[in-house]
């Protein structure tokens, strides 16, 4: 049986009630999101995490940023409890509120954000397996990129920042649904496990104003299977 916690530097996850447990996407999402030349001034950020599973990225977030106020979103009952508890445990619970919302209807939020970030479902339905909760946390039946999209565009603040982490080969099609609800890429950082695979993910991060795009990519572990450099780097304030 797998460890039912994930132990990070400053917060512990449990995942054992979760249909999606703690991954190396959420956690580069979590260290990456608003992190480059473009990051806002203001300390005081107003945080949507869209289907936020276990609250892993949320509390990340919440240590990056101590004056960010933050709302973690799910649709799956089991999530919401154990994002709470997790939440609940941490020293960061005053700053996250965990709620059980779909974002496929908007018309409940008052709020607009300064950063939005989601690890959302992408495939598609010809993969769906057994397990319910996983299918919906994890396939485009439950969420759709251009309800994603369309969706953000409208919650965002000007100039405020949306971030997500998808597979590599749909980050063309994610970026041309992003200009058409005028969001501009700002940063891209394409990922690949070793150097011996293709990239696998790619990390985009828009905005609704046009700023020159900085594209860099990243290497999660060299020939050995050791963490490189830059994911150490990327990663050191979380990761054990």
């Amino acid at each position: 049986m797998s460890n039912p916690y994930f132990q990070f530097k400053q917060f512990t996850i449990r995942h054992d009630r979760c249909a999606m447990k703690v991954g190396t996407d959420g956690v580069l999402l979590g260290a990456w999101s608003m992190n480059g030349t473009h990051t806002p001034s203001s300390p005081s950020l107003k945080v949507l995490d869209i289907g936020t599973g276990t609250g892993l990225i949320a509390l990340m977030l919440a240590q990056r940023f101590p004056h960010a106020t933050i709302e973690g979103i799910d649709v799956d009952d089991e999530a919401i409890a154990q994002a709470k508890e997790n939440v609940q445990e941490s020293a960061f619970a005053k700053q996250i509120n965990i709620s059980k919302n779909d974002f496929t209807n908007i018309t409940q939020y008052s709020n607009k954000y300064n950063l939005i970030v989601s690890n959302p479902p992408f495939y598609k339905e010809n993969t769906l397996g057994r397990n319910a909760a996983r299918n919906k946390a994890r396939h485009t039946s439950s969420l759709s990129f251009e309800t994603l999209i369309s969706n953000a565009s409208k919650l965002l603040e000007n100039n405020g920042v949306f971030c997500v982490i998808i597979p590599h080969s749909h980050a063309t099609e994610f970026i041309s649904l992003c200009i058409e609800n005028h969001l501009y890429l700002q940063r891209r950082m394409d990922v690949q496990s070793v150097a011996t695979k293709n990239f696998n993910r790619s990390m985009l991060e828009f905005t609704t104003s046009m700023k020159n795009t900085e594209h860099q990519t990243l290497l999660l572990y060299d020939s050995e299977h050791n963490r490189t450099p830059e994911y150490t780097r990327l990663t050191t304030e979380f990761y054990l």
